[in-house]
């Protein structure tokens, strides 16, 4: 009995391995192709509110080791406050009212590729940006080369489609913190003088309470010098009849 494969068998069989390998290998480049983004958490805040961003990579340039990450401030945003954290060093540039208009965030030692590492900052979203969607370029500079996570999704585009998207931060309505920050004179008055009503009040009741106190007061105060007084006469009295 032949037990040899056929040649017609063999081509078939190599086919079948070469598009499992790539099966595999598809499966396994593309979750790590998705990874090699530059992420910020969270990925949503209000307007007129302050959230803390945090900015995470875990990836080099082709492999090199990340030196530094400058994250240019969009507009929509009013104020921003890196926050030192060990191994990196911040340099701000700000524009001509002093809000900063980029971070630099400077590695103390190089971060290798497949390593993650976050920098974070306090960030100040404008009333006016609410319900926009502002992204926050970032520069990754390297050992050897730099990328640009820069791009931008155009309307109905997914942004897992660009190849160097900016991280995104949706913004949503303005916080009620923020909008129970405006001064409501009216209001204010009318607390001021509630409170000043129940002041004169409670001095009311305590006034009134004091001067129905006074007679009593005096009634006892009468009483107990009439007391002493009948006591006084009768001591007198006796000692005079002792004495007769």
């Amino acid at each position: 009995m032949n037990t040899t494969s056929s040649p017609a068998r063999r081509p078939r069989s190599r086919r079948l391995v070469i598009g499992v390998v790539a099966g595999v290998a598809l499966a396994v480049g593309v979750p790590l192709t998705a990874s090699a983004h530059v992420h910020v958490d969270p990925g949503a805040a209000s307007a007129g509110g302050a959230e803390t961003l945090t900015f995470s990579f875990s990836h080099g340039c082709d492999g090199s080791p990340t030196t530094a990450l400058a994250i240019d401030i969009p507009e929509g945003v009013g104020n921003v406050t890196p926050i030192v954290q060990g191994g990196w060093t911040i340099a701000r540039e700000a524009g001509a009212d002093g809000v900063p208009t980029r971070v630099v965030f400077t590695a103390g030692t190089p971060v290798e590729d497949h390593l993650k590492a976050t920098v974070s900052m306090d960030v100040l979203f404008d009333e006016s940006a609410a319900g926009t969607a502002i992204p926050f370029p970032v520069t990754q500079t390297c050992v050897t080369g730099e990328t640009a996570w820069t791009q931008i999704a155009e309307e109905g585009q997914d942004p897992h489609d660009l190849d160097a998207p900016a991280p995104v931060v949706e913004v949503g309505p303005v916080a009620e913190e923020a909008a129970g920050h405006g001064h409501d004179t009216t209001g204010s008055a009318a607390d001021e003088a509630e409170a000043s009503d129940a002041e004169a009040q409670a001095s009311g009741t305590t006034d009134s309470a004091a001067n129905d106190a006074d007679p009593v007061a005096r009634w006892l105060a009468a009483g107990g010098l009439v007391a002493g007084i009948a006591a006084l006469v009768v001591v007198l009295v006796r000692g005079r009849a002792r004495r007769g």
